[in-house]
């Protein structure tokens, strides 16, 4: 089924187009000003030109979450593109229970939703707390370090070797398909087209398929291969729907802890009055770690496909139009969080943000993701009075994942 396709018109508040979509706003850390300005004179806007494609940019907590809980007209199917601004071409589509509407979404959803349910996330945290005491336990004092490879990708990389029961060893993989399947091509990560990712991505398919093979084969087990081998509705993907939802899983369980983990040590660091507070009162953990997530939105947008014409924030949204729910700008709603462009570790509503997305797509794995945070941050606390920032860090180049390819620190010691 095709969409039908966008006109170059719409009705605007009058100013110019504003093009947000560009990742070098993202890695440059300047796109902030832009979407305030956004929110402030026209939160519902036509961008009829961009490297994209035409697209709405929806940069205001409310009308995001009119757009999250409406899947009915506002879809996630790949077939009409998927949930990111950049397009995966037919011939490289990749299908997963993310760029799916009900019911598919929710059956394969929940094949597996219970390897983050709270009975094992009970029995994972003491094994979370030990691989983190070692990875803090080894780092170097009084000289730089990358705290992205020493500790954000080396702990998200343990944990997802974990939940795949991965083979340990070549457990760096996983990294690296993650890096590819989210990359820019232009991104300087050396997939510069769609034929280069697919034969990284082949890769994974040709391993995890061993794996999935191997599982197949014996009885179930608690891990997320052996769960989508086993389920009802996943035991019968077609190939590229595998390697999607594989895709999908790693980058999942990668992303989000790993930006979170390194930018919410860099919040920190350049907010060094927040630092004194969790110092003087250890408990405030529990409200650091949501808003570190949000202050970091490590997943800077999701995208729908409209499928019927919609009025949203006095605009009509077309059938077929692309619409870009920015959450890194709600996140930063003064209408719907108090004081949102500050960083606060002991806000009175800390999860009062949508970095894990809401409704039937909200993050699967979102208390796991704030249990390693957690965990981290106590560790932190046990052994490190101080960190400092020993250079600028370098983000990544993306406008779909917010995040930070090195941050450079020193512990003194």
């Amino acid at each position: 089924m095709t969409t039908t396709a966008p006109t170059l018109t719409r009705p605007t508040s009058g100013m110019d187009p504003i093009d947000v979509s560009d990742p070098a706003l993202f890695q440059n850390h300047t796109v902030g000003p832009l979407f305030a300005r956004l929110r402030r004179e026209d939160p519902v806007h036509w961008c009829p030109q961009s490297r994209f494609g035409p697209y709405w940019s929806v940069t205001r907590y409310k009308d995001v979450m009119q757009v999250e809980v409406n899947h009915a007209v506002f879809s996630s199917s790949i077939e009409y593109g998927g949930i990111t601004i950049r397009d995966q071409p037919e011939g490289y589509r990749r299908p997963s229970f993310i760029s799916s509407d009900p019911p598919r979404h929710d059956e394969q959803r929940k094949t597996i939703s219970p390897i983050v349910g709270p009975g094992n996330l009970a029995q994972m945290e003491a094994l979370i707390r030990e691989r983190t005491r070692s990875v803090l336990d080894d780092l170097p004092r009084n000289q730089t370090f990358d705290w992205v490879e020493r500790v954000s990708v080396e702990l998200t990389t343990r944990m997802l070797a974990t939940l795949f029961d991965f083979p340990f060893e070549d457990r760096r993989l996983l990294t690296w398909w993650s890096d590819v399947a989210t990359a820019d091509l232009q991104s300087g990560l050396g997939i510069d087209s769609e034929e280069k990712r697919l034969a990284e991505l082949m890769k994974c398919f040709e391993y995890f398929q061993r794996l999935w093979k191997e599982r197949e084969a014996q009885p179930p087990r608690t891990d997320l291969v052996s769960m989508l081998a086993h389920g009802a509705a996943t035991r019968a993907m077609a190939p590229m729907e595998f390697l999607g939802n594989v895709v999908l899983l790693i980058v999942g369980g990668n992303d989000t802890t790993r930006n979170s983990m390194s930018g919410g040590l860099h919040a920190m660091l350049t907010h060094p009055g927040e630092w004194d507070k969790l110092r003087a009162n250890p408990a405030l953990v529990s409200s650091l770690v949501p808003e570190i997530v949000r202050w970091q939105s490590p997943v800077a947008h999701m995208r729908r496909t409209a499928l019927a014409d919609f009025e949203l924030g006095g605009k009509t949204i077309r059938r077929g139009d692309k619409v870009v729910m920015w959450y890194l700008s709600a996140n930063r709603d003064e209408a719907a969080i108090e004081r949102a462009d500050e960083f606060i570790i002991d806000r009175a509503r800390p999860r009062q943000h949508i970095s894990f997305g809401f409704g039937i797509h909200r993050c699967v794995g979102n208390r796991l993701a704030e249990l390693q945070l957690k965990i981290l941050w106590e560790e932190i606390l046990e052994r490190f009075p101080r960190i400092e920032l020993a250079g600028e860090p370098r983000r990544l180049y993306s406008n779909f994942i917010h995040g930070f390819t090195a941050l450079p620190v020193r512990i003194p010691g």
